[in-house]
């Protein structure tokens, strides 16, 4: 079980890290498109989460 929540720790701080990286980057479009932007970030991030809890909670209840 401890496997588990490392790996969706892992993950993450991954995604987490990847963001910070990719917001380094600077896009004159991005600035016309912020709330599209970070709509779709945020919707991103709750999809792998969601999935992360429903992997989790299949994991507690096979295992």
């Amino acid at each position: 079980m401890i496997f588990a929540y490392t790996l969706i720790v892992i993950t993450l701080i991954a995604a987490v890290i990847g963001t910070l990286v990719l917001t380094t980057k600077s896009d004159e479009n991005y600035k016309k498109e912020t709330k599209q932007n970070t709509f779709r970030l945020t919707s991103i991030y709750i999809i792998v989460i969601l999935f992360s809890l429903m992997g989790l909670a299949w994991y507690i209840t096979n295992f």
